[in-house]
């Protein structure tokens, strides 16, 4: 378990790295392009392809690529290895280059489909739909750099993959700076930003395969029998690992009939809320994948269990407080970040709300980061599939039932309802099967960590003040008084965990002790 502690270190690392430099993107935009039809109309243009990039690539396609590459790696010559990378390299390339092309023919219906209340405003679905033909070629860039990653991952090289998010909020960054003041319609750089941020992603990691010997001479082999298994994993997985994504999804097609700025509202929020879930659940999930797919290969049962035990132990220590922490200071932190001429008071106020919704599951997303991998290790898709269905039911219905009475907020709610119920089917049904036996010390675990949480959120809503005092104090004043906050809530949430026995050895030891 120390070896995976110092994987999840290094790509939790190198994600803060990333996210840090996403917030810094977000803010510039944020600054300089505010809260509009133009972030709207690019929002939906992103969100279309990175939408896909997150169902198919690093989703379902990871899902289904690991545990088959763990199996040649540890049963095959390096030989038939390389034949199997060269061939779902090739293969895989093939079909994102013929669904990037079609996505751009279809642009139009495709913005249509993300974003139906587009069809009342002709200008803004003409300036989505440009942009989004701009982007779109992201999907085939990022694919073959989650291929990549997936590759790299499962020969325990976590930190070139995690580091690759890196140059995207770079690259975004140079282009809103430098671009966006020489051209007509100065959103449209954003757009050119994510097209060159998927090259240099995909390019940037081609090095390292080459360095494992594993550079792919790509093959459109759809019958080898590897690619064929991935092939039939990868179809349901789609739904069972992206249900979160889908209901994001749905969010933004339903935030097109609102009020115009709630699909920025909604995607402020969601930045904020995938900073610690990126951190955590990403870091968990990408290492744990390959680790139980090792296990369920060639270990006794009860160690995959114990792994499975050991990361949601991370989920409740570590999600818990930052679910809590985002919903007290939900407001400071967005006018912290954001607020600025073009994004002002009453933005803050709107993104408040649904960064409160959506830190309400927090532990939920972060938790079918660890559950799910417990199921597609094993080469079982149909169980979460099946839980997933069930998920985006809820999500649909909650969120038809909620939107207009909450607004976006509504919609967050919603979301967050199904990520719930996808949780907790995920682990009754690890339950039930026996594939995931507890350890001793849950029930002191939860009362120590929501203990602490306790007192974390009475000192930072006792300290931090309503969010209409934050929207007036100058940006110095409001990053000192949030880092101060920040700081005091983690040193009550650490010194209440350890006064209930709470100890650093529950998160590094396989079997703790009480």
């Amino acid at each position: 378990m120390a070896t995976l502690a110092a994987s999840i270190a290094t790509v939790g690392g190198t994600t803060l790295l990333s996210r840090i430099l996403g917030f810094a993107r977000d803010l510039i935009v944020a600054r300089l392009f505010g809260a509009d039809a133009g972030t709207d109309a690019f929002f939906v243009a992103f969100k279309a392809p990175n939408f896909m990039r997150r169902l198919f690539a690093e989703g379902a396609f990871s899902m289904a690529f690991v545990p088959v590459l763990n199996d040649y790696r540890e049963r095959s010559d390096p030989g038939a290895l390389k034949r199997f990378v060269d061939d779902t390299a090739g293969t895989l390339g093939l079909l994102l280059l013929a669904i990037t092309v079609l996505g751009v023919l279809a642009a139009p219906v495709l913005v249509l489909i993300f974003a139906p209340g587009f069809a009342a405003d002709p200008e803004q679905l003409l300036l989505a739909t440009d942009m989004l033909r701009l982007t779109f070629p992201y999907l085939f860039f990022i694919g073959l750099a989650a291929f990549a990653g997936s590759v790299l991952n499962v020969h325990r090289r976590f930190g070139v993959p995690a580091f690759t998010p890196v140059l995207l909020n770079l690259v975004i960054i140079g282009c809103a700076v430098w671009l966006a003041p020489r051209m007509a319609e100065p959103i449209v750089a954003l757009a050119w930003g994510v097209f060159f941020g998927g090259i240099v992603q995909f390019g940037f990691q081609l090095p390292f395969l080459a360095r494992l010997g594993l550079l792919p001479r790509p093959r459109f082999a759809p019958k080898d029998p590897g690619v064929r298994r991935i092939g039939h994993m990868m179809l349901p997985a789609i739904f069972g690992v992206s249900a979160s994504q889908i209901s994001l999804m749905l969010d933004t097609l339903l935030a097109s009939f609102l009020v115009t700025g709630s699909i920025s509202w909604l995607y402020y929020s969601d930045r904020l809320m995938e900073f610690p879930l990126g951190i955590l659940g990403a870091a968990i999930g990408t290492v744990i994948l390959p680790h139980l797919s090792r296990q369920h290969t060639s270990r006794p049962a009860a160690e995959f269990s114990e792994t499975l035990d050991w990361a949601l132990r991370w989920v409740m220590l570590l999600a818990l407080p930052a679910a809590v922490g985002l919903f007290v200071l939900a407001g400071p932190i967005i006018a912290t970040l954001f607020q600025s001429g073009a994004f002002v008071a009453h933005d803050v106020l709107m993104a408040e709300r649904s960064l409160m919704a959506y830190s309400l599951g927090l532990v939920g997303f972060v938790a079918i980061k660890v559950l799910a991998p417990g199921f597609y290790s094993r080469q079982d898709t149909r169980t979460p599939v099946r839980i997933a269905v069930i998920a985006l039911v809820v999500n649909l219905m909650l969120s038809l039932a909620l939107m207009f009475p909450l607004g976006h907020a509504g919609l967050a709610l919603a979301t967050v309802a199904a990520a719930l119920v996808n949780a907790g089917l995920l682990l009754s049904e690890l339950l039930r099967q026996g594939i995931y036996r507890p350890l001793q010390g849950w029930r002191r675990l939860i009362a120590g960590s929501l203990a602490a949480s306790s007192v974390m959120a009475l000192a930072l809503w006792l300290l931090s003040g309503p969010t209409l005092d934050w929207t007036v104090l100058d940006t110095g004043d409001r990053i000192a008084r949030l880092s101060a906050l920040l700081a005091v809530g983690g040193a009550l949430y650490a010194a209440t965990a350890l006064a209930t026995g709470i100890r650093p050895r529950h998160l590094s030891e396989r079997a703790p002790s009480w």
